[in-house]
């Protein structure tokens, strides 16, 4: 099953100030998508500020110049107070003018609600009729997703096609770099820069018209502001809740978008440990707004259902160069390997197992002399991936670039692009538990079975390769895709 999760899709009221009361106000639809089950169309009641309120909201957040018309303002606030629905009918000019205003500003988030329920229903016919026979007009693909890498593979097709031609994103131009609009492209954050720098210069996706947007980012680095800003002595996390704090701040006061949503239809993203704790100092942020992650950990409240995840790739120059390939399955002598650091909960339990005690499964803190790490990826056919400080790891790209087959040991941890990837037909996935009997585990796999995960390895790798300038279907665009996925999930109103 393709995993859009219709089922909870969120509206927002922009009529409501009050975030302690937007969970009550909302008017909330869910869509449950099962090509078995059909469609289940739920609502909720949602409330409605009078016409006054909302102007003089407007005027409070979105055009804080009109208060130069004072006497507009305590007509508002009088109306508010005492007749709410009296100021439908005052012949002012200026509450005429802001009246027309709110209409032209509906029309247009209007026009866009309607293009995202018009990809909805796509969607939804390709769920039912599980068919490629109904591609888009105008496709030219020189890639059709198939196979049992995917949950719907026609699903898939169908809503990455309507992402190309459908899906606008605002950047927020406010801020300077390093903090903004600028990441790190090497080492272990590198997609974090990468994003931000291939979203900044691309045409496709990004527009200059906020009115036309489906989503608005948030261009800080949480990187960056811990390099510049953090003082490894003083060790002050609170230079996060000042910088992002203020930002937000800023962008919310000098435009409408954020008021009008709380910010559901904005995004951030992070490939740093502390990604989601830089959102806790915005709770609309935190718990309303897209948060795209690296440390997708479910125990640190990772929503799936409104977050997404991406993948740790460390990329030493900045490049992926002599990383991606390797041997036949026939020349892969290795049974199972693993080589790094010994932290977190799950690698102690690995090393205790394994390290140095078999000859099939090499487990290393670090590498022998003479042995290469990513040559030893891709002489292997099992590539241990465990969590170590924070459930990410970048060594599950590295063993797909090595077409190694992951064994992934995590607990809590959304994988990567997984509403669309079915990771069984080409992982292997066990438990902490399970750890002793890993050698078992593996040798228990048929060599059949063992062909197809490594085939699905080769036939994902598309998914996760880093290119410049990037190329359909590759990391960039899944990470945009997921993004477009959370969207259809919202309807602002």
């Amino acid at each position: 099953m393709f995993v859009l999760s219709f089922q909870r899709m969120r509206h927002f009221n922009r009529t409501h100030s009050s975030l302690a009361v937007f969970g009550i106000t909302a008017f909330v639809v869910f869509f449950g998508l099962d090509p078995l089950e059909g469609v289940k169309l739920v609502s909720r009641f949602f409330v409605s500020t009078p016409t006054c309120a909302l102007i003089h909201q407007r005027v409070q957040k979105g055009h804080p110049e009109l208060y130069k018309e004072s006497c507009f303002v305590n007509k508002i606030g009088e109306c508010r107070a005492q007749k709410p629905m009296a100021c439908r009918g005052e012949p002012n000019f200026v509450n005429k003018m802001l009246i027309e205003k709110q209409i032209e500003d509906d029309r247009k988030l209007e026009k866009v609600e309607a293009s995202l329920a018009k990809a909805r229903a796509l969607i939804k016919e390709a769920l039912l009729l599980r068919t490629n026979a109904t591609v888009l007009q105008d496709d030219t693909s020189d890639y059709i997703p198939e196979g049992d890498i995917y949950r719907n593979a026609v699903a898939f097709h169908r809503s990455y096609q309507l992402m190309e031609k459908v899906f606008k994103i605002f950047v927020y131009e406010e801020g300077e770099p390093p903090l903004f609009h600028y990441g790190p492209c090497k080492n272990i954050y590198s997609m974090e820069g990468i994003f931000i720098n291939s979203l900044e210069i691309n045409s496709q996706f990004r527009t200059q018209n906020p009115d036309e947007a489906h989503v608005y980012f948030l261009p800080f680095s949480v990187v960056m502001i811990l390099e510049h800003l953090f003082h490894p002595v003083i060790r002050d996390k609170a230079v996060l809740e000042r910088t992002i704090g203020d930002y937000v701040h800023i962008i919310s006061h000098k435009y409408k978008y954020w008021n009008r949503s709380y910010g559901a239809d904005h995004f951030m993203l992070s490939c740093h440990d502390w990604g989601p704790r830089a959102t806790w100092y915005v709770k609309e942020l935190y718990f309303i707004a897209i948060r795209v992650l690296c440390n997708a950990n479910i125990s640190e409240h990772f929503n799936p259902k409104k977050d997404a995840s991406f993948p740790e790739i460390n990329l030493v120059n900045g490049e992926t160069r002599g990383l991606i390939g390797g041997y036949p399955p026939c020349n892969r002598t290795i049974l199972a390997f693993f080589a790094g650091q010994m932290h977190g909960r799950i690698r102690p339990v690995l090393f205790q197992h394994w390290e140095g005690k078999d000859k099939d499964v090499l487990v290393y803190e670090k590498l022998p002399d003479g042995v290469p790490y990513h040559e030893t990826m891709k002489k292997s056919k099992y590539c241990i991936c465990p969590s170590g400080f924070e459930v990410a790891s970048p060594r599950i790209v590295e063993a797909i670039y090595a077409q190694c087959v992951p064994v992934i040991i995590s607990q809590q941890y959304v994988l990567p692009f997984s509403d669309v990837l079915n990771w069984d037909s080409f992982s292997v996935q066990i438990l902490v538990s399970d750890v002793p009997k890993l050698k078992e585990i593996l040798l228990g796999i048929s060599e059949d079975k063992y062909m197809r995960l490594q085939e699905g390895v080769k036939q994902v790798q598309r998914h996760f390769v880093v290119n410049n300038p990037p190329k359909r279907y590759d990391v960039f665009h899944m990470i945009i895709h997921s993004i477009w996925l959370r969207r259809l999930n919202v309807r602002v109103k």
